[in-house]
């Protein structure tokens, strides 16, 4: 499952790039600037629904940030080990997350800063709004490997 996760986390950020790409070879000079954050901002959870697979979508998009994560943490302590956080969360009934939290009886990766980094981007994210307007408990194994 690690190596299938982390060639997902590069196509999605080759799908990112390569979507940002036409956006900084604006034709006309002005028009592009206005589209290009929109481009950056993810899934457009105002159309989505309220399905695992669009959760899994909106997930997939700050993979990247994840990663990220992972690579600041790891780097500074020089640390290149893989792992598995596992990270439950609430999606409430405005699509907002709400008690993020790495579950550490169940990760490998023990470092208190890559939690608390992780917990930030989860933290961050916007899903779409369920239609029941009830709060949904999710949780969400994140496999992380250096990448090089």
């Amino acid at each position: 499952m690690k190596r299938v996760l982390l060639p997902a986390v590069l196509l999605v950020s080759a799908v990112a790039l390569a979507q940002g790409a036409p956006a900084k070879k604006p034709s006309g000079g002005k028009p592009a600037p206005a589209t290009a954050p929109a481009k950056s901002e993810g899934p457009d959870v105002e159309r989505l629904p309220f399905t695992p697979d669009s959760i899994r979508q909106v997930v997939t998009y700050h993979q990247p940030r994840i990663q990220e994560c992972y690579e600041d943490h790891m780097a500074e302590k020089d640390k290149k080990v893989e792992g598995k956080l596992k990270t439950s969360f609430t999606i409430d009934a405005n699509g907002l997350v709400k008690g993020a939290k790495v579950v550490k009886k169940a990760s490998t990766l023990k470092d208190p800063n890559l939690h608390d980094c992780v917990v930030a981007v989860l933290s961050s994210m916007t899903f779409p709004k369920p239609p029941d307007g009830a709060d949904h408990p999710i949780e969400y194994p994140f496999n992380l490997k250096a990448i090089e």
